[in-house]
């Protein structure tokens, strides 16, 4: 009869000291907790019977500790809504009175109306009746072996419709055996960077342009990151092969991260190339690979040589960054190694989220989700070039009609101003120096001549619908005017000769 009552009640923590009787060390042990706010206004407590079993306490002495809290005022009771902490304020200590000579400190500025930022897509819009369908699915048909810890390689119903889908959508060789999923992106790139530096290499190349984060990754697993120039056909693949040291090379080849440029045919079998002579690896980056607009697919460098070629994956960009869900396809031969280093204690990605994940791309609803982002972003990128040629032409944006973010060539020394006047027009906005990897000592490789040297990368996937057109108002204020113009016309940030600054 007990079992059959006990499974139901909340739980309560309470140490109840020994020196006293039973019951007035339950009193003193539920006053102190409510007293110190341990326990919250308005807390609903266990009942009589529950917290009797729990503490092997007879009911009536719970019940009487109860009845002489609710008549000092610091429980109430009431038929239907049992017993809770009283909704009362807590007496606080006074905060000391600051020294009369320390300064205020300065008050933290207002967060920004809108965020052009690049790199998060628009994550209110979700599909969040899709995911719930798709997750009451895959909980339905879950083997119990699935609430268990799991295999550091993921999800086994995961890796094999991924490998379907990647073969499909982006020409990626992609069995479910050499697939590997991570609790991120920059998870995934430590793990490679790590097994790079066990097997001895010492330097890894990268973009001149990209995230710093992902240098930092590189850098903290023990390899030197090393830049290589990007110009109007991508990175400049022809130059690794200055860098015996390098013992992989980091590329966006679909959509370079952040000039937007495509890597051109020749520098992709450069690279390849370049892998298969050395024994190095092509680390792809296929960030956004799923959003091209202007209906010329770039599939993937994988397909070129799938033993030479890492492909990593996302579903940050496609669904949401909160996710914590990516992947490696890798090369058979590092499958093992990689598995051993994951299994040392990494984090992992969830099973039942594997497993939804897993449910939408079988279902086709992922497929749909994307086409339907698809068309949003594409709309919005319309929007951005067609304000340009109408209130800014003097603003250009470059690269490929495709992602979630495009640059915007601006004139000659502009960049930083036009950052500031973005902040004051309640704006988050960065500009292409953000991306800029720093240069390695001794460097002496000249700039392209076509390199844009001031430009904002703008992020118009990241506005929720309702904010986007806010968003872009915000922008065209702050874009620099043209420079012919007079001073009468002049930059929002920049003051007319003569006037006070």
């Amino acid at each position: 009869m007990t079992d059959s009552w006990a499974a139901f009640g909340r739980d309560l923590y309470l140490d109840l000291p020994g020196t006293q009787g039973r019951r007035a060390a339950l009193v003193h042990a539920l006053r102190d907790a409510a007293r110190t706010g341990r326990l919250a206004p308005g807390t609903r407590l266990p009942s009589s019977r529950t917290l009797a079993a729990d503490l092997g306490l007879a009911r009536n002495t719970v019940a009487e500790a109860y009845a002489e809290l609710v008549a000092e005022g610091w429980l109430t009771a009431r038929q239907g809504s049992g017993t809770r902490v009283a909704e009362r304020v807590p007496r606080r200590p006074a905060a000391p009175e600051p020294a009369r000579t320390r300064a205020r400190p300065p008050a933290a500025p207002p967060p920004p109306a809108y965020d052009l930022t690049a790199g998060t897509p628009d994550v209110s819009a979700f599909p969040r009746t899709a995911w719930l369908a798709a997750a009451r699915q895959a909980l339905t048909v879950a083997p119990g072996e699935a609430f268990g810890y799991g295999s550091p390689a993921g999800r086994p119903e995961l890796r094999a419709v991924l490998a379907d889908y990647l073969a499909r959508a982006r020409g990626v060789y992609a069995h479910p055996d050499r697939i590997v999923l991570c609790a991120g992106f920059v998870q995934g790139l430590a793990l490679l960077a790590r097994l790079l530096r066990r097997s001895g290499a010492r330097e890894a190349a990268v973009e001149s342009y990209g995230l710093p984060f992902h240098r930092d990754a590189l850098d903290r697993a023990g390899l030197r990151p090393v830049p290589l120039p990007v110009d109007a056909h991508g990175a400049r693949t022809d130059l690794l092969a200055g860098r015996p040291g390098a013992g992989a090379v980091l590329l966006t080849p679909a959509h370079q991260f952040p000039t937007g440029v495509p890597l051109h045919p020749d520098r992709r079998a450069a690279a390849v190339d370049w892998a298969r002579r050395t024994g190095g690896l092509v680390l792809e980056d296929d960030y956004d690979g799923e959003f091209r607009y202007d209906g010329r697919q770039v599939g993937a460098l994988q397909s070129l040589d799938p033993e030479h070629v890492v492909y990593m994956g996302t579903a940050s960009k496609s669904l949401a960054p909160g996710l914590r869900l990516s992947w490696l396809v890798l090369p058979d031969r590092l499958v093992a190694p990689l598995l051993a280093l994951k299994d040392t204690g990494e984090w992992q990605s969830g099973s039942l989220d594997q497993l939804t994940l897993a449910e939408l791309l079988s279902s086709g609803a992922y497929d749909r989700h994307v086409r339907t982002m698809r068309l949003r972003y594409r709309r919005r990128r319309d929007q951005l070039t067609a304000a340009l040629a109408a209130r800014a032409p003097h603003v250009r944006v470059t690269g490929l009609a495709a992602g979630l973010h495009a640059v915007l060539q601006l004139p000659a020394g502009t960049e930083r101003p036009t950052l500031r006047a973005a902040r004051r027009n309640g704006l988050a906005l960065e500009g292409l120096a953000t991306f800029t990897a720093p240069r390695p000592s001794g460097a002496d490789e000249p700039l392209p001549p076509d390199e844009p040297a001031d430009a904002l990368v703008v992020g118009y996937g990241h506005p929720p619908e309702h904010a986007f057109s806010g968003a872009l108002d915000a922008l065209l204020r702050a874009l620099p005017p043209p420079p012919e113009r007079s001073a009468g016309n002049r930059h929002p940030d920049r003051p007319p000769q003569g006037a006070a600054t």
